[in-house]
């Protein structure tokens, strides 16, 4: 038989007390509540910017060419598309200009990629400074580059092509002490009534072929 065991009145009344004067938490205070708050979410909203900052210039690099810092022909295709959309829906004119860098591979095999490098970004400084900042310029592949040109007739783009091949033709460099130039073929194709980007990128490849094979036995060494 279980025995029960009185405690003293003044134990009761010891423990009774101490569960009356207990502290019961507090209410927090409404304006602490709000700014603390206030303060979470400019926390949050902060790492959102930053987090939409990193996804934007990831995007970005899908479609830029690392060495040159122009769009690369994933970037480039995807604005010619765009063009050719915009120019059949609103009887736009533009047009297309394929260049090829002229020597490249015999200043790799003779110099290196480092002096091949330096080549294609003067290159690629020269048709940047040379279009309007509604122009799209971008590298194609290797030493191939292609230029979306606004509200040029083709005529207009021919005679821009030739004035570029002419710009690329005065670019000479020093390797090795070597005096070396370089040159550009460029071929043009009209956006107006083009089918598709794939076409209109073929058309002007092999009006730049045509162009590349006119232009061979140019010396290697710069006089």
């Amino acid at each position: 038989m279980a025995l029960s065991v009185k405690q003293p009145d003044g134990e009761r009344l010891k423990k009774a007390g101490r569960k009356a004067t207990s502290p019961k938490p507090r209410p927090k205070d409404p304006v602490a509540a709000l700014v603390e708050a206030d303060q979470r979410i400019a926390v949050l909203t902060a790492e959102l910017a930053a987090a939409r900052t990193r996804i934007d210039a990831l995007q970005a690099s899908v479609h830029t060419d690392f060495l040159l810092g122009i769009a690369n022909r994933r970037g480039f295709e995807r604005e010619l598309g765009r063009a050719l959309a915009y120019i059949r829906r609103y009887k736009a004119t533009g047009a297309l200009i394929v260049l090829d860098v002229d020597r490249l591979k015999p200043i790799n095999d003779r110099f290196g990629h480092a002096a091949g490098d330096m080549v294609l970004k003067a290159v690629a400084a020269v048709l940047t400074g040379q279009v309007r900042s509604s122009d799209v310029v971008g590298r194609l592949g290797g030493d191939e580059f292609g230029l979306l040109l606004w509200n040029l007739t083709e005529a207009d783009a021919r005679a821009k092509a030739a004035a570029l091949e002419e710009a690329i033709d005065r670019l000479t460099f020093a390797f090795e002490g070597h005096g070396v130039a370089v040159g550009a073929s460029a071929g043009v194709a009209s956006l107006a009534g083009a089918d598709d980007a794939a076409a209109v990128l073929e058309s002007a490849d092999r009006a730049m072929y045509a162009r590349k094979a006119a232009r061979r036995g140019l010396p290697l060494t710069a006089p």
